[in-house]
């Protein structure tokens, strides 16, 4: 019998994350998938359907949907900001080699490495969100274009602006996070600059 008290083992912990973290996106997504619905299909046919998404099954289907979308969020957001994200590292680091070795070296310190995955892990939710930010505001000016309601036009011109600034600042989140990322990999991973890493010692020096 496992001790209560006795932490989760590292795997366990990363793969729990990894999946509240793919969940957290797509629900996002999911969302926006139901507001392009709702455009889609009208009043009428929306009213018909609501009771079906008021059920258990309707709440698993949306779970397993959720986490299949989180998924492809997660992969178009890092194809699109992939040019975006190789400018950042070569700032830092001006070969591929140099980056995956100081990935390599930075494994071996489980601390520094476990910052490093929870920064990543807040990087990837904002980047997703930086497109789910985008697909929602898109599908809710849709969805209020079928319906009938005082003061459309304004309240459509300030989603849309909103919408317009709650993605920027995720788009300028990321890019804190990853550049910040990047730098203090480098630091951390540089003998001479790190305490935690000991100093290599050089061709033909003798260790004392």
């Amino acid at each position: 019998m496992t001790n209560p008290t006795q932490p989760e083992p590292p795997a366990l912990a990363a793969a729990t994350a990894m999946f509240v973290e793919v969940l957290v996106v797509g629900i996002g997504t999911l969302t926006a998938a139901v507001l392009l619905f709702i455009a889609l299909m009208g009043p009428a046919t929306t009213t018909k359907l609501a009771p079906i998404a008021d059920s258990s099954l309707a709440a698993g289907i949306g779970l397993a949907a959720a986490y299949a979308l989180g998924i492809l969020i997660d992969r178009a957001a890092d194809t699109i900001l992939t040019p975006q994200r190789r400018r950042l590292r070569t700032r830092h680091f001006p070969a591929h080699n140099t980056y995956a070795q100081a990935r390599l070296r930075l494994s071996d310190y489980p601390a520094l490495a476990a910052r490093a995955d929870y920064a990543r892990s807040r990087m990837r939710i904002c980047r997703g969100w930086l497109l789910n930010t985008i697909a929602l505001t898109l599908t809710a000016d849709l969805a209020m274009l079928r319906y009938s309601f005082p003061h459309r036009p304004l309240i459509l011109c300030a989603t849309t602006l909103l919408g317009a600034m709650i993605a920027f600042g995720f788009y300028r989140a990321w890019h804190a996070l990853t550049d910040t990322g990047y730098r203090k990999l480098a630091e951390q991973t540089t003998p001479a600059a790190s305490p935690l890493i000991p100093a290599q010692p050089q061709p033909g020096a003798v260790p004392t």
